[in-house]
This record gives structure tokens, C-alpha cells and sequence, in this order.
């Protein structure tokens, strides 16, 4: 506590939330002072959050829309905090083992805390549709494509791999779940560089994607290499998991050139 001139009591500075108050309570109940502790803990964090009443704070300003302040969940802060933790990892060196598995776990409960793994009681909405925030007292607000947009592309696409290296296209997944790749074969739907619709069988084993308009078809098993169908069918075998520049430029600048990526990432 400080007194101040006029001789009124305040909370230290230094205690900007209720989770440091109690670290500094805790850290007298070896001292002489145990004994308050342990009877008037539970009272001074009640005084403190009388005081400050965080719940009610509303952010911005009090008629900003809907509320983002305290009490509210930000879906797109969520996801860039995602972004930050999915950049960090990339820049781990690999020998750092034990640093890698602990920025796994971080990077999937917070991946597990977007609006889109919710249920719409907790999300306010639909859960696959974006919102900006859900506040505390209402369901989500300001609906439409918000800026989480991009960073949960970013993350998704690093999860898969997708990496550009000097203008070279390469794919080194470190993020994708062996559940998310077909237990049974299916057809993935999309739209190719001419703009037409488009089908394409998958087998078990595999999930599909598309990168700059061109369907990337990514296997589980098999060594390390890639397949790449031409604009003429005819079909070439690259070794690794990295293309070369003029394939690259290729898919970046949609020319058509090549129809379809087969990557086999020889994880099993």
C-alpha cells in the first residue's frame, strides 16, 4: 500500500492485476505477517477489485461498439497472438527440442481458443462465420471479414508448410495433425487459375489445398518427393520437397502451366 498527501490509501503501482497482488501476499506467509495473510487475503482482493472493478470497464470508451474492453473476448487479438507464437517456432533452432515441444503446446491451446473451435453459446454466433469480439454480455459483434482473417491464413499456411525460400516454393509441415489427413477417400471442390470449377479424387492418407489457384495434394506416407502435373498431363517427378524456380514462378504467377502438386512429406 502508499499513503498519499492527503493521507488516503492506495494499491502499489506495481500491482496491475489480481493475479500480482496475490504473488505478493503469498510471498509474506512465511514472514511475521502469515497470520494476516491467512485471515485477510480473500478481504484485500476483494477491496481491490471493488476499487478498480475491472469488469465493468468497457474499454475504448463507453459507447465504442459493443464493448472491447476488459470481460470480452477479441478473436482477432487471439489469432495474432497465435501468429506470434507460430512465428517465434519458426525461428527455434530444431536442437531445441524441449523450447519446440513447449511452443506446440502454447501454439495448439491458444489455436483451440478461436472463435472457430467454440460452441456458438461461447462464440455468440456461428463459430465458422467472423466476428470482431464477443463481449461478456452479448453475443459477437461487428460481423464481416475482419483482419483475424489474415493472420489465421498466415498460420494455416505455415502450419502446412508452406514455405518460399529465394523464389523457390518448398513444403516442410511442422503444425498439421495426422487426424487431419482423409480416413477415407474423398473429392476435394475447388476453383483452378481459369476460373472453373474443379474436382479431384483423394485417396486415404492425404489432405488438399489450394496455393495461388493450383491444387496441392499432400500425402502422409511416402519418401520425400513431389509430383507435378503439366498443363499437357504429362507428369515429373522432383526429389525433396522443394520446387524449382521456374515451377515456382509458375504457380506464383498463375499461368496455367502446371494443373496439380502431389507431396509426399514421408511422415510415416
Amino acid at each position: 500500500m502508499d499513503r498519499d498527501i492527503d493521507g488516503l490509501v492506495h494499491f502499489h503501482a506495481d500491482f496491475r492485476n489480481a493475479e500480482l497482488l496475490k504473488a505478493a501476499l503469498a510471498g509474506l506467509e512465511e514472514g511475521e505477517y502469515r497470520g494476516l495473510v491467512a485471515r485477510e487475503s480473500g478481504l484485500i482482493l476483494d477491496i481491490y477489485e471493488q476499487v478498480f472493478d475491472h469488469q465493468s470497464f468497457t474499454g475504448r470508451s463507453g459507447s465504442f461498439y459493443k464493448y472491447e474492453g476488459l470481460g470480452c473476448i477479441y478473436w482477432h487479438m487471439v489469432s495474432k497472438l497465435l501468429l506470434a507464437v507460430d512465428e517465434i517456432r519458426a525461428s527455434t533452432p530444431a536442437d531445441d527440442t524441449v523450447g519446440l515441444a513447449r511452443l506446440n503446446i502454447h501454439y495448439q491451446a491458444i489455436r483451440e481458443g478461436i472463435g472457430v473451435h467454440k460452441a456458438p453459446a461461447d462464440y455468440g454466433a456461428i463459430p465458422i462465420d467472423p466476428y470482431s469480439h464477443t463481449p461478456g454480455f452479448a453475443g459477437a459483434q461487428q460481423p464481416g471479414m475482419t483482419g483475424q482473417v489474415k493472420e489465421d491464413c498466415l498460420t494455416r499456411l505455415s502450419e502446412m508448410g508452406i514455405q518460399v525460400t529465394e523464389g523457390r516454393l518448398g513444403f516442410r509441415p511442422r503444425l498439421v495433425a495426422e487426424t487431419e489427413f482423409l480416413r477415407e477417400p474423398g473429392t476435394f471442390h475447388f476453383v483452378d487459375v481459369h476460373g472453373e470449377a474443379e474436382n479431384l479424387p483423394l485417396a486415404a492418407g492425404c489432405l488438399a489445398y489450394t496455393f495461388c489457384q493450383v491444387p496441392v495434394v499432400a500425402h502422409h506416407a511416402g519418401h520425400p518427393h513431389i509430383l507435378i502435373t503439366r498443363r499437357d498431363g504429362s507428369v515429373q517427378e522432383t526429389p525433396g520437397l522443394e520446387l524449382d524456380e521456374i515451377a515456382s514462378a509458375a504457380i506464383f504467377e498463375r499461368t496455367g502451366a502446371i494443373r496439380s502438386l502431389e507431396v509426399f512429406l514421408g511422415l510415416s
